[in-house]
């Protein structure tokens, strides 16, 4: 993971130097005021994901308007260059941040800072910024067509198997702890360890999504949001052993054989269909237990009819995650 990742900071790093030196040498042949500007717009854009960067140019291009009328506006009345930027910048933050384009702000207060410094509000010096501005945008554009998705596919691919792997392990734990063979910290540390993992995953997958021109990689994000929600019903459970005292050692061993048998079918191609009915039956046979006798027996037993309510609580998670794949969907990404 830790190899990727470097690959993928070192492409980034790339495209910015290459971007902002193209930007800059396109600036200077065209003769161009303040052409190092071109090189600053280019590298703010290319900051951002495939997807970003064609909102952030389309964002960039309506405050520009806006900046250039404002600007011309209030220069009109204002002799003071710090008084007219304040109040410039006033009005564009007020604007973006309310329409949610505060990451435009910076080139606008650059192009503002060009027109006040110069004092030249002519056609010409206007033309100037709009071409800087359409150079360090079109140059993020094609520079940010080009991301390592099929590297970044598989890394994700393996982030699936890793979390799997993990979920399966928390299960033996629980299943263990359930029979009191493995008290210690080690499943609890397992539970929130994926947790906090599937939460930079869930990170990984808007970004991988955000560089496809793809509908349908929201797969991955659904995907690692239903695990995040599964490892959270696991940290309920352990909590809850934790909590029963006597253990009622008979159904204790049937709901510790279920969890051991669940960890199996903790995969990315399964539809919980059979886990959920053998579930039921278990269910059905804690109904028909004789009654315990003691406040205690009473109070344990009621743990662990809410225990395997939090697995069936686990196991739709995983159900509805399937529901909702579409036919595309599945085709896609379980080859059927």
């Amino acid at each position: 993971m830790e190899k990727w990742r470097l690959k993928k900071h070192l492409i980034l790093a790339a495209k910015i130097a290459i971007g902002s030196s193209m930007a800059i040498y396109i600036a200077q042949c065209m003769d161009l005021e303040y052409s190092a500007s071109a090189g600053t717009i280019s590298l703010l854009t290319l900051m951002t994901t495939k997807w970003k960067t064609m909102k952030l140019s389309l964002f960039r291009l309506i405050t520009f308007i806006i900046t250039v009328l404002l600007t011309c506006f209030i220069f009109t009345y204002l002799d003071s260059m710090w008084i007219t930027y304040g109040i410039l910048i006033f009005f564009v933050t007020l604007f973006s941040d309310i329409m949610g384009w505060r990451s435009s702000i910076s080139v606008n207060s650059v192009i503002a800072v060009h027109l006040l410094t110069s004092e030249d509000f002519s056609a010409h010096s206007i033309y100037n910024e709009f071409i800087l501005l359409i150079i360090g945008v079109t140059i993020a554009i094609i520079l940010n067509l080009f991301n390592d998705n099929s590297n970044h596919k598989k890394e994700i691919i393996s982030k699936i198997r890793y979390t799997e792997d993990k979920l399966q392990t928390a299960l033996y734990g629980l299943s263990k702890y359930l029979l009191n063979e493995e008290t210690e910290k080690n499943t609890l540390k397992n539970i929130i360890s994926v947790k906090e993992n599937l939460r930079e995953f869930i990170k990984e997958a808007y970004e991988f999504q955000e560089n496809t021109f793809h509908s349908h990689p929201a797969y991955y994000i659904d995907y690692f949001v239903m695990r995040l929600n599964q490892c959270r019903v696991l940290y309920n459970v352990y909590f809850e052993i934790q909590g029963i005292t006597p253990m009622p050692a008979r159904q204790a061993k049937i709901i510790s054989d279920y969890i051991m048998y669940l960890a199996y079918y903790v995969v990315e191609i399964n539809i919980p269909n059979a886990q959920l009915e053998k579930l039921n039956k278990i269910f059905e046979t804690m109904k028909m237990e004789v009654l315990p006798k003691t406040r205690e027996e009473f109070e344990s037993r009621a743990i662990l009819y809410h225990l395997l309510k939090d697995i069936e609580k686990f196991l739709m998670f995983k159900l509805k995650f399937v529901e909702s794949l579409s036919v595309r969907q599945r085709k896609e990404y379980w080859n059927t």
